[in-house]
């Protein structure tokens, strides 16, 4: 079943909120938000409330449990742009655009939480019953002094 949830008019470009999202698709819920706790940017804060209301919304209304899910989509769009202007030289303006976005995630329990690669148990190296050959010492070959 998927779940959504969508946060209208965040503060943010979608152009920055965006980087941020690729790396959390399809990774299981718990391991999303420990991603977005160390991210050290703006839209990390915004993008983990957005998630944690998805998982609400999924335990609450659909009574889904919180670590059987996996971050199926997270998308960011533009929303309206505030437009501002700044004074500048001789009586002319420069325009400001101040940019929202906004950020849908969906969650779904359909999609398998793949266990992490666990390491092979390499198999213990055999010694060979036949010791390796000893390579017999180079002799010092004398050149003939062409000096003289």
């Amino acid at each position: 079943m998927q779940i959504k949830s969508i946060y209208k008019g965040a503060r943010i470009s979608a152009f920055k909120a965006r980087e941020v999202t690729r790396e959390i698709q399809g990774l299981p819920v718990a391991a999303a938000l420990d991603l977005l706790a160390f991210t050290p940017r703006k839209a990390a804060a915004m993008i983990a409330k957005t998630l944690k209301s998805a998982v609400a919304n999924a335990e609450n209304n659909n009574n889904l449990r919180a670590d059987k899910l996996v971050v199926q989509e997270a998308t960011v769009g533009e929303g309206p742009t505030f437009k501002r202007f700044q004074p500048k030289a001789r009586g002319s303006a420069g325009p400001i655009r101040k940019r929202t976005s906004h950020i849908r995630i969906i969650v779904t329990d359909e999609i398998e939480i793949k266990p992490k690669r666990q390491a092979k148990k390499s198999p213990a190296k055999k010694k060979s019953a036949k010791p390796a050959a000893k390579k017999a010492p180079v002799a010092a070959v004398e050149q003939p002094n062409t000096n003289e």
